[in-house]
């Protein structure tokens, strides 16, 4: 998998590309872990190039979430393409998590 990090307006956008899942997972957490403790607080995570995602990666987005809520922050997500979207409705993420249909407006309001 990789991993992409931009800054649009004071947002740290992260686009995952592949698979997150156990294979993947610890160096996403890490990479989202260290944003975090560096002091970030909007990231918005773009899923628009995942094939796939396993309970690992939807683990990592929990901790992530709890994380920047703790610090006064916030995790978004973006472009959920229909495999991965299918995953985060069976397993209840779309009601926990903001979910926006493109970038532009998971950045909006922000």
């Amino acid at each position: 998998m990789q991993i992409s990090i931009k800054t649009t307006d004071e947002v740290k956008v992260l686009e995952f590309e592949g698979h997150l899942d156990t294979q993947t997972s610890p160096d996403a957490q890490e990479q989202m872990t260290e944003l975090i403790e560096k002091g970030e607080k909007k990231i918005l995570v773009n899923f628009g190039k995942l094939d796939y995602i396993s309970s690992a990666g939807l683990r990592i987005l929990l901790i992530a979430a709890k994380q920047l809520k703790a610090a006064g922050g916030e995790l978004r997500l973006c472009c959920l393409n229909e495999v991965v979207k299918e995953v985060f409705d069976i397993s209840g993420f779309t009601t926990i998590f903001n979910v926006f249909g493109s970038e532009s407006e998971g950045l909006e309001g922000f």
